[in-house]
């Protein structure tokens, strides 16, 4: 009893730790990308590319062939001693060792090995892409829950400022200062904020689920760590978007896979040249046979089996040249489509070039925008601070009306919401620049 309360302590205990667990971002990273199906479909596809380059390797070397062979005759034959047609029984067989080795074909199994390596790099690749793609969702919804818990915590506290407010115009209505029509006032203004803290609660719970069900872990009780975004800096991080392409160039996998494919493209016009080369195979053989006539006279009897396999012992090698004269054209077209095949790489090259060019311009472009909002945002926040706290000051000395207040107010709540937009606008739009620079670290 005492070993199975411990066992029960221990179990809560462990599930109480892994429920107060504050995932980091990358944590988030790690888990989606070992989680996600697409990318472990595409790690399968590795493997398989990993096997094609065992199987061209396979083909340097020399095949080797076993058969054996078994037959039982009946039936009359004629016996060239007595000239008469004799009932026979006959079983025999025979046995067979075979090797073939290709000793050159036109350099086919070389170019074919070069391009199963290519095929292993350009999955790689195409690995990298589906992280890439995996890690900005991750670092973008990261965001979104922080975003949603700022938008809460400022709810939050418009609310405290609202119930203060029911207190001191409360206050205000029994001193009959105000009319009962700013109390009532002031107590729906309070409400529309619980409802608006209830809002926002409910966004973060759906940016929670977004999340988890990217990491593929269970909702509840799941949360992330606080990051400390800051005040993000108004200096870019890069002065042209050009910089950051000709980083970018060496870095991303769609430059790379697109580049892998022209070197593929090149070894496809190789082995379709290679149809115009001889072909030279050599060949050794072994074989031997045996048989038994079941229907011999009494007191003679079939030659034992070893010394017939000995016996009958022959050996053989072949050696044979294929040179090709005329196939009706079809090498050179090949050869045609290879390289037609070829310049489509390229051309797929130059546009995955500009697709990234324009993306990165596009991104640049962005975060200039997002910069120039977030100021604008930070400059209207602390303006409408200070006229608020004008407000509330007038409003207390019944210089101005509830209902000026709660505009003045509501200008406030606005502003604050637009600062906390613009503020995770901007750090998620100079993270994406980061990525395509290569400088974005996941902690």
């Amino acid at each position: 009893m005492k070993t199975k309360l411990i066992l029960f302590v221990a179990i809560f205990s462990s599930i109480a730790t892994f429920s107060q667990k504050q995932w980091t971002l990358k944590e988030c990273v790690d888990q989606a990308l070992e989680k996600n199906i697409t990318i472990q479909q595409t790690k399968l596809n590795v493997e398989l590319a990993k096997k094609d380059v065992d199987i061209s390797k396979g083909n340097f070397l020399p095949n080797l062939n076993a058969s054996t062979g078994n037959n039982l005759n009946f039936g009359t034959g004629f016996d060239p001693v007595s000239q008469d047609r004799v009932n026979t029984s006959f079983f025999g067989g025979s046995m067979n060792l075979s090797s073939g080795i290709t000793i050159f074909n036109g350099f086919r199994n070389t170019n074919t090995y070069k391009q199963a390596q290519l095929g292993v790099a350009s999955s790689m690749q195409d690995l990298k892409v589906i992280e890439n793609d995996i890690s900005l969702r991750v670092v973008n919804g990261y965001l979104n829950i922080l975003f949603a818990k700022e938008n809460l915590n400022a709810a939050k506290i418009q609310y405290q400022i609202s119930k203060t407010q029911i207190e001191a115009a409360k206050s205000r209505f029994e001193s009959g200062i105000i009319p009962k029509g700013d109390l009532l006032n002031t107590q729906s203004t309070a409400a529309a904020d619980q409802q608006n803290v209830i809002t926002q609660e409910n966004a973060l719970d759906l940016a929670l689920l977004n999340l988890a069900q990217l990491l593929q872990i269970p909702v509840a009780n799941f949360d992330i760590a606080s990051v400390n975004v800051g005040t993000p800096s108004a200096n870019l991080f890069y002065k042209t978007s050009a910089a950051v392409y000709e980083r970018s160039l060496n870095r991303l996998p769609e430059i790379q896979r697109a580049q892998l494919a022209i070197e593929n493209s090149d070894l496809s016009i190789e082995l379709s040249k290679s149809a115009f080369l001889p072909s030279i195979t050599a060949s050794a053989g072994l074989s031997t046979n045996y048989g038994f006539n079941l229907n011999l006279p009494p007191g003679i009897d079939n030659t034992p089996f070893s010394t017939q396999l000995e016996d009958n012992l022959g050996y053989g090698l072949g050696f044979n040249v294929n040179i090709p004269i005329f196939n009706r054209f079809q090498t050179k077209n090949r050869v045609a489509q290879s390289v037609i095949n070829k310049e489509i790489s390229e051309t797929r090259l130059e546009n995955e070039k500009l697709n990234l060019k324009q993306t990165i311009e596009q991104a640049f472009l962005d975060v200039k925008t997002a910069l120039k909002t977030f100021e604008a945002a930070k400059i209207s926040l602390e303006a409408q601070n200070e006229s608020f706290k004008n407000a509330q000051e007038r409003y207390n000395f019944g210089a101005i009306t509830l209902f000026d207040f709660d505009l003045v107010r509501t200008r406030l709540v606005n502003a604050q919401a637009a600062m906390i937009r613009a503020k995770y606008d901007y750090v998620f739009k100079t993270k994406v620049l980061q990525f395509y620079s290569g400088d974005l670290i996941l902690e």
